[in-house]
């Protein structure tokens, strides 16, 4: 196995290990037993503990952001139809590890990995709202931006939980984020 392959089966092993058994479970020597290598050959290659969780961020987010680029490849450049971008968006944070990647950063004191995807999503929210120039429509997008991945990260996060506490249906949460980006663009489009 050549380096470069050696350090991606390591990432790749350090992410299964994120989502199976979470943050506290990616250590060097986790990492070297499910890849059959040994520590200093992870240190060899990260530097450290820091190193390799620093590299993981890093590689969770080019994964994530290259998904959800190839997600709406094929979507037209105005009026995104919401359902489909709530999905997107909760599916980022719920199966393609954004949410666990999240909470993981919280634990290890890692910040900033999260801005590339954070970004993703802005792009599309301001893709999918009518265009306007104006500070105020400007700082609404982001404020649709902030309080749709803060949903979709909860219920990646806690979403089970809170379903089962409060008797909810499943899909509260994407409805409740349609309905936020519906009412929004009907607002922009009126004023």
């Amino acid at each position: 196995m050549s380096a470069q392959e050696s350090r991606l089966a390591a990432l790749e092993a350090a992410r299964s290990l994120l989502l199976d058994e979470g943050p506290h479970a990616v250590t060097l020597k986790a990492v070297a037993v499910r890849i059959n290598r040994t520590h200093a050959n992870l240190l060899h290659h990260f530097g450290s503990a820091g190193g390799l969780q620093l590299a993981l961020a890093n590689h969770l987010a080019t994964a994530i952001c290259d998904d959800m680029a190839e997600a709406t490849r094929f979507l037209p450049s105005r009026d995104i139809d919401v359902h489909r971008l709530v999905d997107l968006v909760f599916d980022t944070f719920g199966s393609k590890a954004a949410g666990a990647l999240a909470s993981w950063m919280v634990c290890t004191g890692i910040s900033g990995a999260l801005d590339p995807i954070l970004e993703a999503v802005q792009e599309l929210i301001d893709r999918s709202m009518p265009e306007r120039a104006s500070s105020a429509a400007e700082e609404e997008r982001r404020e649709l931006t902030y309080s749709l991945v803060l949903m979709a990260l909860g219920k990646s996060l806690m979403g089970a939980e809170l379903t089962g506490s409060l008797r909810v249906k499943d899909d509260a949460a994407r409805r409740c984020g349609e309905d936020l980006l519906s009412f929004a663009r009907e607002r922009m489009i009126a004023s």
